[in-house]
């Protein structure tokens, strides 16, 4: 050893302790240096130790584009499972984001007369109710009183039917009645008329519960999006990039206007029609005229063909009461119809939804094909969105190019 100039004994070559063994490269201990650039010794020594990494796999090898291929079928195809079983839960919730965009104006009204907005929608919501319960006591209690009386002249109108001539006549011929009669009696005996009418009285009841049930979500459903409509469109707006924001926000809302505006229009010109229907019907002398005049309100909000139905249930019923009383009701009718076509719906529908003809026809032949009456419904206001997307997004793209 000896001492360096700073104080600290340098080892010679004459050392004992200096036995210059040579000592065994470490691949890890060289691969970890400060010397490296990047900073990632250690990952860079592993991955020496573990090997250099190969080429990446050949996105254009057949076997690499058929797996991924068979991949995206089997995830689309499970998509497609999931919303086909999903889709009374999604119908339920398009209707009532429907129902609530619709009654959006009201409550929006409501707030412009200085009411907070949860005890407008609140109002709003207790009118809804009242309607609701409204229709059905207006329809429940004939229907169950022209069923009671059917039941009880059930015997009677059996009897008028057996003594029938003509029905006579063909028993003769084909013993229509002994046949009748027979199999009856061996349904009887063997239990299955039994289990036939028991299978369709619970099947009946299983679906007016699943309809209550359907209709109570809807409700609650509507309810939930008309309280929290506006955190709902903040939260989606904010989905959006900000430079286009302003944008989507801008044709989201006229959307929406379009769509509440459709609904409350459709929904005057139905009341209308409704109202002046049952003045009508009392003035001519038509019985149950308060369950028709709710039948052509409900009919006339499916477009073009509904308004027609229920003048032609009317004349149907009136039928019934006189040939004189059938001709006032189609006369009215027609009368009726241009008036609201030409006089009540452009003064409604104004500040609302403007589609062409034909594109109304298509919008309702394409919802009711997938949704019935429902989607004849929601048909015209989604039109009215596609064809404002069509006029301010892409045609003035197009232009640009």
């Amino acid at each position: 050893m000896t001492d360096t100039p700073s104080g600290i004994r340098a080892r010679t070559a004459d050392d004992p302790l200096d036995d210059r063994r040579e000592v065994e490269p470490d691949p890890v201990a060289d691969a970890v240096t400060d010397d490296s650039p990047d900073g990632l010794h250690g990952a860079h020594a592993v991955g020496r130790r573990l090997g250099t990494p190969g080429h990446p796999l050949n996105r254009q090898s057949p076997f690499y584009l058929g797996f991924v291929g068979a991949i995206g079928v089997l995830l689309a195809y499970g998509l497609v499972t999931l919303v086909s079983r999903l889709s009374s839960v999604l119908t339920l919730l398009a209707v009532s984001l429907f129902l609530a965009l619709g009654l959006d104006p009201i409550v929006e009204w409501l707030r412009a007369r200085g009411l907070e907005r949860r005890w407008a929608v609140l109002a709003v919501f207790v009118g809804v109710i009242a309607l609701f319960v409204g229709v059905i006591s207006l329809i429940v209690p004939p229907v169950v009183q022209e069923a009671t009386q059917l039941a009880a002249r059930g015997p009677e109108l059996a009897n008028d039917l057996l003594r029938n001539p003509r029905l006579r006549q063909l028993d003769d011929q084909y013993g229509v009645i002994t046949k009748v009669q027979g199999e009856l009696q061996k349904r009887l005996s063997s239990g299955q008329l039994w289990t036939t009418v028991f299978g369709g009285v619970l099947g009946a009841g299983k679906a007016v519960a699943s309809g209550f049930f359907s209709a109570f979500t809807v409700l609650i459903l509507t309810l939930y999006f008309l309280a929290s409509l506006p955190t709902v469109k903040s939260s989606a707006y904010r989905m959006v990039p900000r430079s286009r924001r302003q944008r989507f926000t801008l044709l989201s809302e006229e959307i929406s206007r379009r769509v509440g505006g459709y609904f409350m229009g459709q929904l005057t010109v139905a009341t209308i029609n409704g109202i002046c229907s049952y003045v009508m019907m009392k003035l001519v002398g038509i019985p149950y005229a308060a369950v028709l005049a709710v039948s052509v309100g409900l009919l006339g909000l499916v477009p073009m063909v509904g308004a027609t139905l229920g003048a032609v249930l009317v004349v149907v019923v009136a039928l019934f009461v006189s040939g004189t009383a059938a001709i006032i009701v189609a006369a009215y009718y027609v009368v009726y119809q241009q008036v609201e076509n030409y006089v009540i719906s452009p003064r409604v529908m104004q500040r609302t939804v403007a589609v062409p003809g034909a594109v109304t026809v298509v919008a309702a032949l394409a919802g009711g094909t997938l949704l019935g009456v429902l989607g004849a419904l929601m048909a015209i206001p989604i039109a009215a969105g596609l064809l404002l997307l069509y006029q301010q997004v892409l045609l003035p793209r197009q232009e640009q190019h």
